[in-house]
């Protein structure tokens, strides 16, 4: 059965289909990468990195360094989102993957604060900041690929697996670390945290043999042969699409949630409270795996009623669940722990967490959508990958020192969903004209839903 190819020309599902899989693999095997050093930040880099400070300086410490990697994904963003609208987005997503895995070993084979001195958190945060680097361009490339391969009508549909495979990777990355975090305290700070941060060898040659066999996108091989690739694509993004930039910012900021969530509330959780590490894992596990079902059925539906409703849908609702959410934690009732966790982070959360990549990247046209999605994100994400360190910082005594860190999200969650509502809808217009200033869907064309 053939369909419509993102050039416009008939081709089979095949292609599309395999770009979404390459796009759900590749990224869940680099986040995978990237979520497990969140894990180790809340749980074991205090005590293995910052050993010399009193338990509250070192977990704010540790919780710091997740955030290196935020600061240095504004500028990953420019650099590889420049190329990756020259040279393909293809030869990026292999060079991003191959960036993650061997940064991510390197942190497994570093030597304790106890071993070296405070040469091993400055090497810590080298190596963050090399995966910041490769973190800023894998998602916008894995978008964009899977987005203009993707059928009309279809495209929100096909682009939230790259969501899927984040929250995949998030799964993985927990799973591995649920045996970790059981072990005694000598042999997990010792060599068990490292096991995870070693699997990133393996990462690295799935992903690869996945992506290799991956063709470019017919969009990008149509600007290609017309010679209208932009010279410098950072100067046309900023000239013709700078309110389109600044729009994807402020909607970044809705990854406050995520962060707080699984970050944050985290190391609040086990540190602060004394909650049990394996079973507080658990609960991410579980919203997670509903993430995996909630995202590709929130993005068919944006497909069908368009972006803007679905996304403010889960960032004003995430605005709202942060506060019972945080609220079970700080009681420590483990029964409401799921009941929220899994309505916030695997059903609410998940309608934004899954139409951004679409809501986004129709923003921008072929010549300028990577670097339009990769350094929007990226700034709006750097502003959100501080919030575990700012909620250590302004969280207060007792079972309700939340109330702060729930303002907080649930300020960042209201500004991303009013911010999605000024955006034009886009749904149902054909990929050719996205990005245009009069793109609009045509009078009397249909497209399929």
């Amino acid at each position: 059965m053939s369909t419509t190819t993102a050039a416009g020309g008939p081709a089979t599902d095949r292609v599309p289909r395999k770009a979404a899989i390459a796009s759900f693999v590749g990224s869940m095997l680099e986040y995978y990468d990237f979520f497990i050093y969140g894990s180790a930040a809340g749980l074991v880099f205090p005590t293995v990195f910052f050993a010399d400070s009193d338990p509250a300086t070192a977990t704010l410490l540790s919780l710091a360094t997740f955030g290196v990697a935020y600061v240095a994904r504004p500028l990953g963003a420019v650099v590889i989102g420049h190329f990756g609208d020259k040279l393909g987005r293809k030869k990026m997503l292999v060079l991003t993957l191959l960036l993650m895995g061997v940064s991510t070993f390197l942190i497994g084979a570093l030597p304790s604060y106890a071993a070296i001195g405070v040469a091993a958190p400055i090497l810590l945060v080298v190596l963050r900041v090399l995966q910041g680097l490769s973190a800023a361009g894998e998602q916008s490339g894995a978008n964009s690929l899977t987005m203009e391969h993707a059928p009309e009508g279809r495209r929100g549909f096909f682009t939230s697996f790259t969501l899927s495979g984040t929250q995949a990777g998030l799964i993985l990355a927990t799973l591995v670390f649920i045996p970790v975090a059981a072990l005694p305290d000598e042999q997990l700070f010792s060599w068990g945290w490292r096991i995870p941060f070693f699997l990133s060898a393996v990462v690295v040659a799935v992903g690869y043999w996945v992506r290799r066999t991956l063709p470019e996108t017919p969009e990008f091989e149509k600007v290609e042969q017309e010679h209208a690739v932009a010279k410098l694509p950072v100067a046309v993004l900023f000239r013709d699409h700078w309110s389109s930039v600044l729009r994807v910012i402020l909607c970044a900021l809705v990854s406050v949630v995520s962060t707080v969530v699984a970050t944050w509330s985290l190391a609040w959780a086990t540190n602060d409270l004394g909650l049990e590490r394996s079973t507080f894992l658990w609960v991410i596990v579980a919203a997670n795996v509903v993430a995996l079902g909630a995202i590709p059925m929130w993005a068919r539906l944006s497909d069908r009623i368009g972006r803007r409703p679905v996304f403010a849908l889960g960032a004003l609702g995430s605005a709202v669940l942060v506060f019972p959410f945080l609220w079970a934690v700080g009681q420590a009732n483990f029964p409401l722990i799921f009941l929220f966790g899994v309505l916030l982070s695997g059903v609410v959360y998940s309608a934004a967490n899954g139409v951004w990549p679409t809501l986004y990247g129709e923003m921008f046209d072929t010549r300028v959508r990577y670097s339009g999605m990769a350094i929007g994100t990226q700034i709006g994400f750097a502003l959100g990958g501080f919030s575990p360190t700012i909620a250590a910082a302004i969280v207060g005594d007792g079972p309700n020192g939340w109330v702060p860190v729930a303002v907080l999200t649930a300020a960042a969650a209201t500004v991303a969903g009013l911010c999605a509502l000024t955006a034009r809808e886009t749904a149902h217009v054909p990929l050719a004209r996205l990005g245009m200033p009069d793109a609009r869907v045509p009078e009397r064309e249909a497209l399929p839903v």
